[in-house]
């Protein structure tokens, strides 16, 4: 009776030819956009577009306060006051957790940014104090 010798695979084989597998491996995205599946994503990303769309105006508005505010008020808490930058976030109002702001000392100016939405800078002015700098219409 003849037996079959085992094959002796190393993990390197073993991992090449499953490597080997992954690479020509190519998923089908077109079915994902037939039948109702694809209609539900569709529908949602126009709603979730016209929506963002009717808000755009509040949000931008908002956006730009903000990040006024929050530059007028680390500019004024850090060059005036001198107190550190990582400090002035305690002077800021409840709602402005998305206000990031840095420092440039040899400017005396501080930025402040609301993600990729709005960004402005307040100046220390000698005499006039912490000013911004004129909105872009």
């Amino acid at each position: 009776m003849a037996t079959i010798k085992p094959r002796h695979i190393t993990p390197m084989a073993q991992i090449a030819r499953i490597l080997r597998r992954l690479s020509q491996w190519r998923p089908d995205v077109t079915k994902l956009w037939r039948g109702w599946t694809g209609r539900i994503i569709g529908l949602l990303l126009v709603i979730g577009l016209a929506v963002l769309a009717w808000f755009w105006p509040s949000v931008h508005g908002n956006a730009v306060a903000g990040a006024s505010v929050g530059a007028r008020v680390a500019c004024a808490c850090h060059f005036i006051e001198g107190r550190p930058l990582n400090q002035c976030r305690d002077d800021f109002e409840s709602g402005m957790g998305m206000v990031t702001i840095s420092s440039d000392e040899t400017a005396k100016s501080v930025t402040a940014r609301v993600l990729v939405l709005s960004r402005q800078t307040a100046t220390l002015k000698p005499g006039a104090g912490c000013v911004l700098e004129p909105w872009a219409n």
